[in-house]
């Protein structure tokens, strides 16, 4: 569907389309009410079909709009119209991350480090919003031509599945980016977009992706089993803790990454000060718990001790007849002491066969509950519910069990596991704090609904001094706990009037600083009676009271100089087009068309008109004018060529043969 020229949402005329990826089309389009360009993402034809994409398109969306960051590409609105569903975005002016690696290959640490602290800001901000990015790769991060950082297409990919990353044939995200439970189909969470950074930052300090073969199935199952070649043995002038931090990033075991990215940043952040330092510690080992152990000698049989006792016995009793009645008394003796022994522990053995088994303890952490009450009801375990707000675990899944997952812990099949279900964020409802006084607004939004209060002062001329004008969220939207809402509080109307000032006669500069308290826009007009680079206009005239930063326009006087440019003519040549350069002679051998008239038009005006012999090759005139004229060239009275002579440039040369 091409959209260029159309018209969406009552207000986006869109005007050329700008990228394609996997899902979306991308176009630049115009604000006809803010007056401004922005990027529209429209979803392709493909998806529109599936209810539940849409749903979950729009869902994440829409909260992916809330989130404000210096470090992510603004969204300004979502919508759909007919079969239209769109999102309205910030219009970047840069390139991408991959078309600056792609340029550059290996990238400096420190800029690259710099830009890993920006994406992981941004990631910081969109995970404390419950947001998950899945898809953070080079393309996803534009570079602006002030060197900031920003990242696109927030929400996207999880608003795909969280189970899948395919749909209709297309891979949701990109493969050589993939954290390995993504790669898998698993669940992701916060870490898999750690995990993704710090496959970025290895392609940016070595020019490469860690993981590459010939298909994406091959790239995804080596992120699964493969460790990846240190990127210091790759570009040895990587720092050892940059070199730390990406390797700690990149982890297969979700346990041993990051575990959010404000973690990563704190040691991003220490990287640039002590770039050779051991900071970056591996997380605690998962705590072991209670196991076997075998006794010391247990297995402490010694190869020399092996020799037949029986012989040595045999040999003894030969030469020593009285010791082997001794030996069998004894014997007898100790056989009446095992034989309570013996009883005791088969009586202990037939007990313990009701006894509960031991069994692997299951590990239940991330799945949603009624996975786990399905798994469950296979087994004897006794399973106990709790539930808790979460800012980082999708609700209905589990946050948490007790007793822990640990590899090869046994428990008893009839155990209790206890787990903490997610409620998903803790969310208030907003309330309307416009009209109020900013002490009234900021005590109902800190003390009654725990948010965090941001005030920004600003003129108005219809509310009092103190009083809240608006407010960034709305009365009835629902916010997380710990939110920032911005409300924006009258100063008074703060305007100045100002006398316009007489500017006519001024030069462009003087006019310009005599009128600073007003928008002043320049126009240009020539007019030869009057003196050059002056003004000649004013749209307000002097004297007249105005509100400050009133537009005023003034026509300001430049008359174009006239440029001086060379003809050269090879009339010779310009004849021999149509065979007329040929002298004639009569029997006696005396010329008879030699000469020729010759005249040089310049916009319709004769500037030249000389005779010349047939066979002149070197005809050179100089005229004067102003931007592109028109030289048409007659020989005889019949015009032999026309051309534009353009006379902006310095020394201009026109070559006519």
């Amino acid at each position: 569907m091409n959209l260029v020229g159309k018209v969406i949402g009552n207000r986006y005329e869109i005007l050329e389309k700008i990228g394609e990826g996997g899902m979306a089309t991308v176009y630049k389009a115009r604000c006809n009410i803010l007056k401004r360009y922005v990027a529209v993402k429209v979803l392709r034809d493909e998806f529109i079909t599936d209810e539940e994409f849409i749903k979950r398109f729009n869902t994440e969306a829409q909260a992916a709009a809330s989130l404000t960051h210096p470090n992510i590409v603004s969204i300004f609105d979502v919508g759909h119209e007919e079969n239209i569903y769109y999102i309205v975005m910030e219009l970047v002016q840069g390139k991408t991350l991959k078309e600056i690696i792609s340029q550059d290959g290996v990238l400096p640490w420190k800029w690259s480090v710099n830009i890993a602290i920006q994406v992981a800001s941004a990631l910081e901000t969109a995970h404390k919003n419950n947001i998950v990015h899945r898809d953070i790769k080079p393309h996803n991060i534009m570079i602006t031509e002030d060197g900031i950082a920003k990242v696109t297409d927030f929400g996207i990919a999880k608003a795909v599945s969280n189970s899948t990353i395919t749909a209709f044939g297309t891979t949701i995200g990109s493969v050589h980016y993939f954290s390995p439970e993504h790669a898998r189909g698993g669940f992701t969470d916060a870490k898999s977009d750690l995990y993704s950074l710090g496959v970025v930052m290895y392609e940016m300090l070595t020019g490469r992706v860690p993981f590459d073969a010939d298909t994406q199935v091959s790239i995804a199952l080596k992120h699964m089993q493969e460790k990846p070649v240190e990127p210091i043995k790759l570009n040895p002038s990587i720092p050892y803790a940059v070199n730390k931090i990406i390797m700690k990033a990149m982890e297969k075991d979700i346990s041993q990454r990051y575990q959010s990215a404000t973690e990563m940043l704190k040691d991003l952040s220490m990287a640039l000060k002590d770039p050779e330092g051991s900071f970056v510690k591996k997380n605690s080992e998962t705590m072991v718990y209670t196991q076997r152990i075998p006794t010391l000698g247990e297995t402490m049989v010694k190869e020399d001790e092996e020799e037949p006792k029986a012989k040595k016995k045999t040999g003894y009793f030969a030469t020593h007849p009285k010791a082997k009645k001794v030996w069998i008394i004894v014997a007898i003796i100790a056989v009446l002491i095992a034989l309570p022994i013996i009883g005791f522990f088969a009586t202990q053995a037939l007990l313990s066969m009701g006894q509960p088994k031991d069994v692997d303890l299951p590990n239940l952490v991330g799945k949603t509950i009624e996975e786990v009450r399905q798994e469950l009801q296979e087994t004897n375990f006794v399973l106990e519910e709790q539930q808790a707000f979460d800012e980082e675990v999708e609700a209905g899944r589990i946050i948490s069990q007790e007793p822990p997952f640990v590899e090869g812990y046994k428990v008893k099949e009839d155990s209790t596991i206890t787990v903490v279900v997610s409620k998903g964020i803790e969310l208030v409802t907003m309330k309307k704090v416009v009209g109020m006084t900013y002490q009234e607004a900021e005590s109902i939004l800190k003390d009654e609904l725990e948010l965090e209060v941001e005030r920004i002062d600003e003129t108005s001329q219809t509310v009092e001094a103190g009083y809240v004008t608006r407010q960034s969220i709305e009365e009835g939207e629902e916010v997380k706990k710990g939110e920032k809402v911005t409300i924006y509080v009258s100063s008074g109307t703060g305007i100045k009037e100002v006398s316009v000032p007489h500017v006519v006669g001024d030069t462009e500069a003087d006019a310009k600083e005599k009128l600073s308290d007003l928008d002043v826009t320049v126009v240009y007009e020539e007019d030869a009676t009057k003196v050059d680079g002056r003004v000649i206009d004013q749209s307000i005239a002097a004297g007249t009271t105005v509100e400050e930063k009133t537009k005023i326009t003034i026509t300001v006087n430049r008359i174009e100089a006239l440029k001086t440019g060379t003809i050269n003519l090879n009339l010779k040549s310009l004849l021999a087009r149509t065979n007329e350069d040929v002298i004639e002679t009569d029997e006696n051998g005396v010329e008879l068309n030699a000469e020729v008239a010759v005249r040089i038009d310049v916009n319709d005006e004769p500037i030249h008109s000389v005779s010349y012999r047939r066979d002149k090759t070197d005809i050179s005139v100089n005229i004067q004018g102003k931007g592109t004229v028109t030289v048409k060239v007659f020989v005889d009275g019949v015009r032999k060529d026309i051309q534009q002579f353009d006379l902006t440039v310095d020394n201009p040369v026109l070559t006519i043969d």
